[in-house]
């Protein structure tokens, strides 16, 4: 399926999500990763939740990283759809840019090379490890910053699609997407 079809379909999925079904689903993801072969890593990267949005609840996630004694990095959209990435410490300001993403005002910079774990949100995905998120680019221009071994994780409240027919060259995959009820491995 396209991307744009696959787009609008699972937004209107998430409307009909009410709030304890994001919040239970959102504890199922975060005790799935409990799971991962990642937790020798100490530099993870987590996307902050549009909760008008329904996206999954990455409270939880940042819960076990805190518990963990990782070290948190949050996004900051810039222009020419890049990411700037903050250490999360006690002094972070988070507010809310104008597509409503919570994100750091500023901080103490990370640079891209040093994340090893990414955590991304999606609308959906594909068999493949193949994701399809709001058609901006961020996170595809974001991951050829990184090492070559950052290890990818989606984070979707629904199962694979079969096939995204329109997968470009500029598309980054995953290496895992999490659901509340399965581990993809790609």
């Amino acid at each position: 399926m396209l991307k744009e079809k696959l787009r609008l379909n699972y937004l209107n999925l998430r409307k009909t999500l009410s709030p304890s079904d994001v919040i239970s689903k959102s504890l199922d993801i975060s005790n799935q990763l409990l799971q991962l072969p990642i937790w020798s890593f100490d530099y993870f990267h987590l996307f902050l939740s549009i909760s008008e949005k329904k996206e999954v609840d990455t409270s939880f996630v940042l819960s076990i990283l805190q518990g963990k004694d990782k070290n948190v990095v949050l996004p900051k959209m810039v222009k020419n759809q890049q990411l700037i990435n903050y250490l999360l410490t006690d002094n972070t300001i988070i507010k809310k840019n104008k597509y409503g993403v919570p994100e750091p005002l500023d901080g103490i910079e990370v640079p891209a090379n040093k994340i090893q774990v990414v955590f991304m949100p999606l609308l959906a995905f594909d068999k493949r490890g193949n994701r399809v998120g709001y058609g901006k680019g961020y996170y595809d221009n974001f991951l050829t910053m990184c090492g070559s071994n950052v290890v990818k994780i989606g984070l979707s409240f629904y199962e694979a699609e079969a096939e995204i027919s329109d997968v470009s060259e500029m598309d980054v995959p995953m290496d895992y997407c999490i659901t509340p009820n399965k581990i993809y491995s790609f």
